[in-house]
């Protein structure tokens, strides 16, 4: 089947207890597609400037990421700026100039509305809203969301969870949101806001899926070496929507094996700095990763 992801494709400059990087890939769309495209194929909905490097784009064209829908106008492309301590869950923002993404306008390119599966990566609830309206009827929406649109946007961000299937946050964003300190009640809470289901990403811990039927609960890959943990998140959710797009289901069952494959994707992300790690892997390193998961956590 395919995938249309809508998000941010930025410039990051890195910093981590085991070293620092400058002007690297980054982007919540871009760690996506990246690790969706090991499963399924995927079209990037995103913009960047006049200064974005042409090697960048020609790792999307490599993956075979459909980039019908990424503009390149004038101006600066996004560009973050952070730096981590030891506790590699928290990411301390430097600087943030969000340039030519700060217009950014998603819209869908003819053909593609039909897309059975969407991810709405963290941006503005209302461009989330917009795209939905674009959209024709897809099998399985996804989105993000982060503490500022919480805080800011939460009208709006209720709206988009009453159109969507799986919402995906992080456990400070769950407690926030709902008002729960517990996780499975901030879950159920979210839940009767409008999403099918919730998964609470808890990083090195997991992730904690929540609907009204189940509860799922699926420990991290274990590793030796954590090099950089951005785009962790975003890569996970590829890993999980690229498997539910390779298999073509979306009951329960698909989604539990899909969680595992997503949390399979991230471990290989953060052994390296940006897409770096990604970019080495194939669909076999993804499958013997996960059968040795399988072996760790058989009881």
């Amino acid at each position: 089947m395919s995938i249309l992801v809508v998000g941010s494709v930025a410039i990051d400059s890195v910093e981590t207890p085991f070293g620092r990087r400058s002007n690297v890939l980054g982007g919540s769309a871009t760690y996506f597609s990246i690790a969706a495209s090991l499963f399924d194929r995927v079209h990037l909905v995103a913009t960047v400037g006049e200064d974005f490097p042409p090697k960048y784009l020609r790792i999307f064209e490599e993956k075979g990421i459909g980039l019908e829908g990424l503009s390149a106008v004038r101006g600066k492309t996004f560009h973050w700026t952070g730096k981590y301590g030891y506790d590699l869950n928290v990411a301390r923002t430097i600087r943030t100039h969000l340039n030519v993404f700060q217009v950014f306008k998603p819209r869908v390119p003819a053909g593609l509305e039909r897309s059975p599966f969407v991810f709405l990566a963290n941006i503005d609830p209302h461009l989330q809203l917009d795209v939905l309206r674009q959209m024709k009827s897809p099998a399985l929406v996804a989105c993000d969301s982060m503490n500022y649109w919480i805080e800011h946007r939460r009208k709006g961000l209720i709206k988009v969870l009453k159109k969507v299937d799986i919402f995906l946050v992080n456990d400070s964003e769950a407690r926030e949101l709902s008002g729960e300190t517990n996780l499975l009640r901030a879950a159920r809470a979210i839940i009767s806001m409008g999403p099918r289901a919730v998964i609470v990403k808890k990083g090195e811990h997991g992730a904690i899926y929540v609907s009204g039927s189940t509860q799922f609960m699926a420990p991290a890959y274990p590793l030796e070496s954590i090099y950089d943990p951005t785009g962790a998140g975003d890569t996970f959710a590829g890993g999980m929507m690229g498997y539910l797009s390779r298999c073509g289901r979306t009951d329960e069952a698909a989604i539990k094996k899909a969680i595992i494959y997503g949390s399979i994707t991230a471990s290989f992300v953060v052994e390296d700095f940006s897409v770096k790690r990604l970019l080495d892997i194939t669909m076999r390193d993804v499958v013997t990763r996960y059968r040795n998961f399988k072996d760790i956590t058989r009881c």
